[in-house]
């Protein structure tokens, strides 16, 4: 159910010398239900020292319930981007289903329940790299359906700018998508009912924040403010044509100028959204990570450790990984981190207690548990109606069969450098290269570009084994064009090297090779090391370095995305098809009813480790 114009326009905010207010905050009465034993309970911890703090005592409760990165997953996700690892006592592990927004929805409204002050917050990539449900839409159902959970303050991540910061404005305040218009005639797209925040985002010829870079909510006579960051990085991995013009600053900095202009006005109780995150050494979500940093690792660590004391709890996304963690702050305070892994298979809830005498929260009261988004709940009807609304429009290319399998073909889900579904898209990206020229050398898939798994279990009623558009959408959600270009057999190998060095030193992103190129990658070395140059081969010859090679990428490695700037100085660009057309054609000129096709072996990089 939609809120009515009036409603809209006093929850709009204003810009003000850089701070963001709400005219009206709307409380609600929200609350959280006592623990239960069993799979799905989560971890609490309650934290440390700093400002605010103190032993629990008189003072105002006040509930957080985070999500990040969920991606447009509306309805339940698949595979592995559909399951959670719960960690019993004993240390023995199962795997749960869980996620879908009618279920997300559900657990919100339960843990609301009893308490008078809460708020809904997100640490971003809410849309983009998302289904066809809402990727179709340009994610309109996704921010629809966002606002009927009651969401209450958004943080951008890097995927809200994958159809460019023009359109992201267009989800904030509403209107029809400037070239597919509005999508029923009888009803109109009004935008998001919550701030989206991008503090750090900001135009390079004023300095000026693209949106909000704060919002100050009052939770019954609670003020606390919310500072959204998206990761420095952003432009290193999104489509440079949606962000020209834009600067992505240092998230520490940004938080702490906006902390101290907070405090100035009198607003001590301050939490950040942060779409940038960290990887805990044991992966499931009720893990204990309450070991001041030294369970978890990633850019998060050194942020946590920079950001101003001033600044309660900070709530983090990007990495899809599960963690409620304690990272000292800089005076060596312990403060909570959390994430909620993806896809809206979980939320954190933060409990804390508000001192109205120093308007500020108390630090050791600030607990954190990861719930889980069972689908064994009742799920919520309104949401329920939406996604039926959607669907029905969707539906002509949703349920079109574009391929056949045998069995499960894993994408990043397989928790390995090379996976098969990888393998796969860049077969099928090497396959159209050759058929727009005749011939073509190889193919180079980014990972982050591979978005879910094809399960071999129906999704609907198309049957087991059949591979539908919608599917195939969700994989390859971006429409990216397969591009080609030639580079030397030098420049080739220093591609390679980018995958382990420079802006992925940290964390390798390890492009997917088209059939006929091996190599050996020994994780034991570091830096560009890693890869073992003597056993690059292409179809069992070596590389020779003078040699001109045709490659084809998507459009996005095409223009040196995901820290691959040699592949931007390609010569002889050549635009192919749509990459998800591509795939589709692929899978229906190699499979069938009869010949369904397998997975492939993932084979081509030999990883040492």
């Amino acid at each position: 159910m939609r809120t009515s114009a009036a409603t809209r326009r006093s929850r709009r905010f204003r810009l003000t010398a850089g701070a963001v207010t709400l005219a009206a905050a709307g409380a609600l009465a929200v609350g959280v239900p006592a623990a239960q034993a069993g799979p799905g309970n989560g971890n609490g911890n309650g934290h440390g020292h700093g400002p605010g703090a103190g032993h629990p005592g008189p003072g105002l409760d006040l509930q957080i319930l985070a999500i990040n990165d969920l991606h447009g997953a509306l309805e339940p996700p698949e595979g592995s981007g559909g399951q959670v690892t719960h960690e019993h006592a004993d240390g023995s592990t199962e795997t749960l289903t869980a996620g879908g927004i009618e279920y997300l929805a559900t657990g919100l409204r339960e843990a609301r329940k009893g308490h008078q002050r809460s708020v809904t917050v997100a640490a971003g990539d809410l849309v983009g790299a998302t289904p066809l449900l809402s990727g179709l839409f340009h994610d309109e159902p996704t921010i629809e359906a966002l606002n009927q959970l009651k969401m209450d303050v958004a943080g951008v991540g890097n995927h809200e700018f994958d159809e460019g910061w023009e359109e992201l404005i267009r989800l904030q305040e509403g209107g029809c998508h400037p070239v597919d218009g509005c999508y029923a005639d009888d009803r109109t797209f009004d935008g998001a009912d919550f701030p989206y925040l991008a503090a750090n985002v900001v135009h390079e010829d004023t300095g000026e924040p693209v949106l909000a870079p704060y919002t100050v909510q009052n939770i019954k006579g609670v003020k606390v403010g919310f500072i959204g960051v998206t990761l420095e990085g952003t432009a290193d991995i999104v489509t440079q044509e949606g962000i020209e013009g834009l600067e992505f600053l240092d998230e520490a900095e940004t938080i702490n100028r906006y902390t101290a202009e907070l405090a100035a006005q009198g607003v001590n109780a301050v939490i950040a959204l942060i779409h940038e995150g960290g990887y805990p050494a044991n992966p499931a979500y009720n893990a204990d990570c309450d070991a001041g940093a030294d369970g978890i690792s990633g850019p998060i660590v050194e942020i946590a450790r920079t950001i101003d004391p001033g600044v309660d709890a900070l709530i983090t996304g990007h990495t899809h990984q599960p963690y409620v963690c304690t990272i000292p702050d800089p005076d060596g305070n312990d403060r909570l981190v959390t994430s909620a892994a993806s896809n809206g298979r979980l939320f954190t809830e933060l409990t804390m207690r508000y001192d109205p005498r120093t308007k500020d929260i108390v630090r050791t009261s600030v607990e954190g548990t990861n719930r889980v988004v069972h689908r064994d709940q009742k799920p919520a009807r309104d949401l329920t109606r939406l996604i039926d609304y959607w669907n029905e429009l969707a539906a002509p290319v949703a349920g079109a069969p574009i391929g056949y399998i045998s069995e499960d073909i894993p994408g990043r889900g397989a928790g390995t450098p090379e996976f098969p579904l990888g393998d796969l898209i860049a077969d099928a990206q090497l396959a159209h290269a050759i058929e727009l020229e005749g011939s073509a050398d190889l193919a180079l898939m980014n990972p982050g570009g591979v978005r879910a798994d094809l399960v071999y279990a129906a999704s609907g009623d198309e049957g087991d084994g059949v591979v539908t558009y919608g599917e195939g959408f969700t994989v390859q959600p971006f429409s990216n064009t397969v591009n080609l270009l030639s580079l030397t057999g030098e420049q080739l190998l220093q591609v390679l090297r980018e995958q382990v060095s420079g802006p992925n030193a940290a964390a390798p992103k390890i492009l997917q090779p088209s059939a006929g190129l091996s190599y050996t990658l020994d994780l034991t070395r570091s830096g560009a090391d890693r890869i073992v140059a003597d056993t690059v081969r292409l179809n069992g010859e070596p590389i020779e370095d003078g040699r001109t090679y045709r490659i084809a990428v998507n459009s996005f490695l095409a223009g040196g995305g995901d820290g691959f700037p040699t592949l931007a100085e390609g010569t002889d660009p050549r635009v192919g098809n749509d990459d998800m057309r591509v795939l589709a054609d692929y899978l229906l000129a190699h499979s069938s009813p009869e010949n369904p096709l397998a997975a492939p072996a993932a084979d081509r990089i030999t990883v040492i480790q």
